[in-house]
């Protein structure tokens, strides 16, 4: 497959968990855990997908991903959206803001992957 994924999330246990499940399938993945400096990181991986976390240390997701949309290099990457705050209000906001993929905590591994999957080959 060859394409980079950079998750930024601030959870171990998710952190180990989606590494473990996308690289087992072929993709890069690369990991930040906060986000005053998220769009920095993102700036330096150009990953082929951003994984984005809403609550983060520093910087909202919400906040990364308005930033990124207002940039040249980020206005077409695709970002997942992956949080605990699953309330319609949350998932509105994520794509009124440009977000491609939206899910919620917990989730299931398979469904990860299938969107993953979709999100690297459009």
């Amino acid at each position: 497959m060859g394409k980079s994924i950079l998750l930024i999330e601030d959870e171990a246990n998710i952190i180990e968990a989606l590494s473990f499940v996308l690289s087992r399938d072929g993709w890069t993945v690369y990991t930040h855990s906060n986000g005053h400096d998220a769009n920095d990181a993102i700036s330096a991986r150009q990953p082929d997908l951003v994984i984005l976390d809403v609550m983060l240390p520093g910087k909202s997701g919400f906040e990364i991903l308005a930033d990124l949309r207002a940039s040249e290099q980020g206005k077409d990457l695709p970002v997942m959206m992956l949080t605990a705050r699953g309330q319609a209000k949350d998932r509105d906001r994520a794509f009124e803001l440009g977000a491609s993929q939206f899910m919620t905590k917990p989730f299931i591994n398979d469904e990860v992957r299938a969107a993953v999957r979709n999100l690297l080959t459009e």
